[in-house]
C-alpha cells in the first residue's frame, strides 16, 4: 500500500487488525511500526519474524523514502530529519496516535530523529543495534576481533570511503560477521531491495552518518525506551548502546545485553528478544 507524505510516495504495509473483539466490545491493540536499516534495506528484513507480536499490537511495515518500494524524493531529502519527519507524517496521514517506534540499526537513527524532533508523539521506543553517535575506529577493531584482518581491512575501505567497489566486498566478507549464529532464512537477503545509491549518499564520515550526533537531544525524549544490543556486533558495537543509554533521561530507559549475539539481536535469539519486547510493549 502507498500513501502521500510529506510531498513523497512511501510504501507500507499492515499485518493485523487494530481493533479486536474483546467480550462485549472491542478492543484498541497499539500499533508498532517497524524501521528498517540500511539506509538501502527494505522492511522485508523483519518478516516473517515479527509477526510473532501482531496477537498484542498491529503491525506497520515501511520503507523509508529512497529505499525499498518507496519513492525517491529529492535526493537531498535523503537525511535523517526528513526520515523522521515521515514517520510522524506517516502517522498522520493514517491516524496512528501513540505509537510504538521499533527503530533497527539506520531504523534506530530514524527513531532517534523522530522522538528528539517530535518529543512526546510515541507512546514507547525500541532500539535495536543502534548508536547516537558513530565512532568509525571502534567499528573497525570491532570487526578486527570478530573477522580479524582482513575483515578489518575490508570494512576500513567500505566505511571510511564508500564505493560501489568497496561496498559489494563489503557485503561479500563482512556481512556474514553481522551475525553470530547461521541464519535459519537464507532467502532472506534476496527477497530484500537494496539500494547502493542511498547508502553511498548517507553513509561514511564525510556524510551525514559520520556528522550526525542525537547524544544532547535524547534528553528531550520523554517516553520509555527499550535499548537491546549483542556484544558480537562488529557495525553497532556494545558501546555505542551503552553511551545512547546514557544520555537517555534517568528512569525512562531499559537496557537489555545480549551475550554472544551480532547485529539486531532477533536474529540470533528470537525467543528472548521477541519476550522482552513483548514485555516491554505490554507494561502500563
Amino acid at each position: 500500500m502507498y500513501v502521500h507524505v510529506n510531498g513523497t510516495r512511501l510504501y507500507f504495509d499492515v499485518e493485523g487488525a487494530g481493533l479486536v473483539p474483546d467480550g462485549p466490545a472491542m478492543r484498541a491493540k497499539p500499533t508498532l511500526i517497524l524501521l528498517h536499516g540500511g539506509p538501502g534495506a527494505d522492511h522485508s528484513i523483519f518478516k516473517p519474524a515479527f509477526s510473532a507480536l501482531s496477537d498484542v499490537v498491529q503491525i506497520v511495515y515501511l520503507d523509508h523514502r529512497g529505499c525499498g518500494r518507496s519513492s525517491d524524493g529529492e535526493r537531498d531529502s535523503w537525511n535523517l530529519a526528513q526520515w523522521g519527519d515521515d514517520v510522524k507524517g506517516l502517522c498522520d496521514a493514517l491516524g496512528i496516535e501513540k505509537p510504538i517506534i521499533y527503530g533497527a540499526s539506520f531504523g534506530g537513527f530514524v527513531a532517534q530523529a523522530y522522538a528528539t524532533r517530535h518529543p512526546g508523539h510515541a507512546a514507547k521506543l525500541i532500539l535495536t543495534s543502534t548508536a547516537a553517535k558513530i565512532d568509525f575506529p571502534a567499528i573497525y577493531a570491532a570487526f578486527e576481533r570478530i573477522g580479524g584482518p582482513q575483515a578489518r581491512a575490508i570494512a576500513q575501505a567500505y566505511w571510511s570511503s564508500p564505493s560501489s567497489e568497496s561496498r559489494a566486498a563489503y557485503f561479500k566478507y563482512c556481512l556474514p560477521l553481522y551475525r553470530a549464529r547461521p541464519a535459519d532464512t537464507p532467502d532472506a537477503p534476496s527477497r530484500m531491495i537494496a539500494r547502493s545509491d542511498v547508502a553511498l549518499w548517507f553513509n561514511g564520515p564525510a556524510n551525514e552518518q559520520g556528522r550526525m550526533d542525537f547524544r544532547a537531544g535524547l534528553a528531550r525524549v520523554t517516553r520509555p525506551v527499550l535499548v537491546l544490543a549483542g556484544d558480537r556486533d562488529p557495525i553497532m558495537p556494545m558501546a555505542f548502546s551503552e553511551t545512547l543509554v546514557e544520555c537517555l533521561p534517568d528512569g525512562l530507559v531499559r537496557f537489555e545485553r545480549f551475550p554472544d549475539c551480532g547485529h539486531g539481536v532477533v536474529p540470533d535469539e528470537p525467543e528472548r528478544a521477541f519476550r522482552l519486547i513483548r514485555e516491554f510493549i505490554l507494561a502500563e
